[in-house]
């Protein structure tokens, strides 16, 4: 919404387009604040600033197979005081997922041995006015 702004702020305003989107122009003007000015941010945002770097080392240490906990463990190796759920959230948000284990899933193959049931309807699910057409299955 901030990219969106920024183009069209020139011809119709902030604010307008704040009301429109349903944001406040606070909101706007609060994030070109701190993107102006980082030390702005709350403490929050900066230490995850911080983590988000910490976490990127250590995933691209483990050559991209560790996941957030495994992560975790090494931060807590390196002495960061950082908490799971705060490991797992801002991996999420950079969208670095660890290596997955275990067996692709197979989605079911129908049995070719039973007969199809006719199609009642001719695949036209589509219904000029309610009540028209009714479809269950009872199996």
């Amino acid at each position: 919404m901030i990219a969106f702004i920024d183009d069209h702020r020139c011809v119709y305003g902030v604010g307008p387009i704040c009301r429109v989107l349903g944001i406040a122009p606070s909101t706007y003007h609060a994030f070109k604040a701190v993107e102006r000015n980082p030390d702005l941010a709350s403490d929050r945002a900066r230490q995850d600033r911080l983590d988000m770097a910490a976490i990127k080392q250590a995933f691209d240490g483990s050559r991209g197979r560790y996941g957030a906990r495994k992560v975790w463990h090494q931060l807590r190796r390196e002495e960061r005081a950082i908490g799971r759920c705060t490991v797992g959230r801002l991996m999420k948000g950079m969208g670095l997922q660890g290596g997955v284990r275990g067996k692709k899933v197979v989605t079911p193959n129908p049995d070719t041995a039973h007969p199809c049931p006719d199609d009642k309807v001719n695949r036209a699910f589509v219904a000029d006015m309610p009540n028209q057409l009714w479809v269950s299955d009872f199996t």
